[in-house]
């Protein structure tokens, strides 16, 4: 691929990155509620399906996931699940002050990583959005030389949007000191977190 399509697409996808949704508010919420590594392990399982799903769309297998529709769908249910869960606990659990969490639960860094990698592997929008984008920058010799180029593409600008939705969540989680302010951002990022869930219940239902 050449220079142009490459910058066209990376344009292309970072208006689909950037547009707010329950993975870029989910992002936010977490990093609100337990830290930037929780932030980076959501975005990273974000990453991980969207590439996913490249190689499906550009390698002509799309239509093979688009029918695995009972699969979609339970890993859609139960990830939005998992995500009203989360929203429970942040509205029911004690304050804590940011600095006073000292270690880092890994099981749940894997947990949060393997859910986007879910949710975003059930969005029947994922390869619908690649069968349209695709076509414009991808020619009949595409190969694994072109998957590496578009691929680098989608982790740089993903590398930009998670991190610039991390470092602004993360800037006003350290401005909380007080247990009833840390309380509150709880509570917003629960509830957040909550409506990115039922959004993908309600969309996972009309789909």
């Amino acid at each position: 691929m050449d220079a142009a399509s490459l910058l066209a697409f990376a344009l292309a996808f970072f208006v689909f990155a950037a547009s707010p949704g329950p993975d870029n508010m989910t992002i936010v919420a977490r990093t609100l509620s337990h830290g930037p590594a929780f932030g980076f392990a959501y975005g990273a399982g974000t990453l991980a399906g969207i590439l996913i799903y490249l190689a499906l769309a550009a390698f002509g297998l799309s239509l093979i996931a688009q029918e695995m529709g009972l699969f979609m769908v339970i890993l859609r249910y139960a990830g939005a699940a998992y995500l009203i869960y989360v929203a429970y606990r942040l509205w029911t659990v004690t304050p804590v002050i940011p600095e006073t969490t000292r270690e880092v639960d890994r099981r749940g860094l894997s947990t949060t990583f393997l859910t986007a990698i879910a949710l975003n592997l059930g969005n029947p929008k994922m390869p619908l959005f690649y069968l349209a984008l695709l076509p414009g920058f991808v020619g009949a010799t595409f190969g694994a030389h072109d998957y590496l180029a578009l691929a680098s593409v989608i982790v740089l600008v993903e590398i930009v949007v998670v991190g610039g939705h991390v470092w602004i969540a993360g800037r006003a989680r350290s401005l909380m000191r007080i247990p009833a302010v840390v309380r509150r951002v709880n509570r917003l990022a629960g509830t957040a977190i909550g409506l990115a869930g039922i959004q993908i219940l309600w969309t996972t239902r009309t789909n």
